[in-house]
């Protein structure tokens, strides 16, 4: 609920996108098992990619805007200086792409589960929130979406 309490505490304020990320990135977990966890995050992701159920969305690609946040064990790189030694959001944000010009699934929940996923297995996380929205799909709404947390 803790994630929900703070979307709902953005709302009644201003409504900036960025106090809404702020609200939800303070909602992370700060341990997993209870070891410290440390965040890694890329926020306003935007790709162009075919996803959806209606027949005009599943033939051109629209955008959606990703905002991913990538819990590890106390980043060992905040010692070492070492990108060897963290999460490489750069190596992440190149298979963010590759994943969104290649997924093939038609539901942004099916699409933030293979995300998930993806940071699960090839970065090493052991706690995951994708937020995905598709903020064209309504005139009258800035995005729909969906948000997901999954433990690695």
């Amino acid at each position: 609920m803790e994630l929900f309490d703070a979307i709902r505490a953005t709302r009644s304020s201003a409504g900036s996108r960025e106090s809404a990320r702020r609200a939800i990135a303070d909602a992370a977990p700060q341990t997993v098992s209870g070891a410290p966890m440390d965040i890694v995050y890329i926020n306003g992701f935007t790709a162009q990619t075919v996803i959806g159920i209606d027949a005009v969305e599943l033939h051109e690609p629209q955008p959606v805007l990703l905002d991913l946040a990538i819990g590890v064990p106390s980043i060992r790189a905040c010692v070492t200086d070492r990108i060897e030694d963290t999460v490489n959001y750069a190596a992440v944000h190149d298979a963010l792409g590759v994943l969104m010009a290649s997924h093939g699934v038609q539901l942004l929940e099916r699409l933030a589960e293979k995300i998930a996923q993806l940071v699960i297995a090839d970065f090493g996380a052991r706690w995951v929130r994708v937020s995905l929205a598709k903020p064209a799909k309504f005139d009258d709404v800035d995005s729909v979406g969906v948000v997901i947390e999954r433990r690695g």
